[in-house]
């Protein structure tokens, strides 16, 4: 057996001023978020909106007052986990939150405890419509509305409503029982950690997170969820600084604003990534409904609804859209992308986590037939392990070439700027697969460049690249939507 062993190094992101940086928190601090570089464009004041009830809401206010001065880190490896500056000296943008764009429920009227004191069903869409309503009359504001909309949830809201059981016809049953035993006989689920795309247990719950964003799309005002465990202090909690970072950066990017981006190398690059999800129909039939994600060099990201396959129990995991439904698929890219960029990209990566049969291929290609270079790569997680005795696991970016013919990329792993790895079990490597011969290592760049585009936390230690990472959460919301609402494609409203 042949293994060649490649490590790569970092990604390089850009922020405001230049230099190139590996870590957003060091990129950050030190130069602040990218669109500084647009001058007067760039945002100097986040509108905060905050809805839930009294208790929640003066914790909110607490904590985003404690996040405009500097936040020291109480924990020992503070290359891993640095001090936090201040929303406004790391972001150079001010943090406002004010009574006019406050909704507070009716303590009086006990809106919230009678909504809890239903039978499950009714909770949930009761305390869901709560905050509809409070979002609702946020976004209708005629000027100075807020950029998003906190919403704040007590404990007992997150206990309660978190989740709730559907109601599945026959139909949706069989869907059910069938992805189970899928699951059951992927022994890699008990490792891989890659639950990026619908899991069983979404065909069997509502989610109220999702179902309140997709609530919020309707208003085209995005949100973040608030609860304790971000707002205070908790034993077994994260530190106060870590989660200042996460929370700002996630409330940054929601507001409009660009934290940071991929130095931008080689052609103007539209990553693509395809995923499926169930979709229940205004007849109650299930159907898997195609999603693309997509992202510009400059980093925008949006999603895309394509067209549905119908569900039958022999398809499992390998679902595929016709020629046609691939080249529409394709074709809705293009135009939101020249839409967004105001050109065409030069070069489009297509990720998917199965593989790309011919009829798909021929459709993206199609319709991309005016694209330059076109690559289709297949994301798998895999059984395969490096292992280095008494040491640590390989290091984040290694690639391994085992015969020359199958490729592996450790996304996850040891990071030598922090000398540790900070994963509880041993790190699994994504498998590659491409449908032509492309250049591996561009491809694997391409990968671990994507990992660190999450801009809903300061994290990077993500292990997925941005275009399937997230493939489920996407799907819920639109499948909250309906078949019958076109979702916003905006990235801003999903994460």
């Amino acid at each position: 057996m042949k293994i060649e062993i490649t490590e790569l190094p970092p990604p390089l992101l850009e922020f405001g001023s230049p230099g190139e940086f590996t870590e957003p928190k060091i990129g950050l601090t030190q130069a602040g978020p990218f669109d500084l570089r647009f001058g007067a464009a760039h945002k100097s004041n986040v509108n905060v909106g905050l809805v839930g009830p009294a208790e929640m809401i003066e914790k909110a206010l607490k904590w985003y007052e404690r996040c405009q001065n500097p936040i020291m880190s109480d924990m020992n490896n503070l290359a891993q986990y640095p001090f936090f500056p201040g929303f406004n000296e790391t972001f150079k943008a001010k943090l406002e939150v004010s009574d006019r764009w406050t909704v507070e429920f009716d303590d009086k009227n006990r809106e919230l405890e009678k909504a809890l004191e239903l039978d499950p069903k009714k909770r949930f869409e009761e305390v869901l419509n709560l905050y509809t309503t409070g979002i609702q009359r946020l976004a209708g504001m005629e000027s100075q509305k807020p950029d998003i909309v906190v919403c704040c949830l007590p404990r007992n809201v997150v206990t309660s409503c978190w989740s709730i059981s559907n109601a599945l016809t026959p139909h949706e049953y069989r869907a059910l029982k069938k992805r189970q035993a899928e699951t059951r006989s992927n022994q890699m689920n008990l490792f891989d950690g890659w639950e990026v795309e619908e899991q069983p247990e979404d065909l069997l719950f509502r989610d109220f997170r999702r179902a309140l964003k997709a609530r919020a799309m309707r208003c085209h005002m995005p949100i973040q969820i608030g609860r304790d465990r971000v707002f205070c202090d908790t034993e077994g909690g994260q530190d106060a600084a870590t989660r200042a970072w996460n929370m700002s950066v996630g409330m940054y990017y929601k507001s409009g604003g660009i934290p940071w981006r991929l130095r931008a190398e080689g052609p103007e690059t539209c990553f693509v990534g395809v995923s499926f999800h169930h979709l229940r129909t205004t007849k109650r039939h299930l159907v898997h409904s195609s999603i693309a994600q997509a992202f510009s060099t400059e980093g925008d990201g949006f999603a895309i609804r394509g067209e549905s396959v119908p569900w039958s129990p022999e398809q499992g995991r390998n679902v595929h859209l016709t020629e046609e439904q691939s080249a529409n698929l394709m074709r809705k890219v293009l135009d939101q992308y020249r839409e967004r960029t105001g050109g065409e990209p030069l070069r489009v990566v297509v990720h998917k986590t199965s593989k790309f049969n011919d009829q798909e291929a021929e459709g993206f290609k199609n319709a991309l037939s005016d694209i330059p270079l076109i690559e289709m790569v297949n994301l798998m997680p895999s059984m395969f392990r490096l292992v280095q005795y008494g040491s640590y696991p390989p290091k984040r970016g290694t690639m391994c070439r085992v015969n020359e013919s199958a490729t592996y990329l450790f996304t996850t792993g040891f990071i030598p700027e922090w000398d540790t790895y900070p994963g509880p079990h041993i790190p699994t490597p994504v498998r590659l697969l491409m449908r032509e011969g492309v250049n591996m290592y561009r491809v694997a760049t391409d990968v671990m460049g994507l990992t660190r585009m999450n801009w809903n936390t300061a994290q990077n230690t993500n292990g997925q690249p941005i275009t399937i990472r997230f493939a489920r959460q996407v799907g819920g919301i639109m499948a909250e939507l309906g078949e019958e609402v076109e979702p916003l494609s905006s990235y801003r409203y999903y994460m």
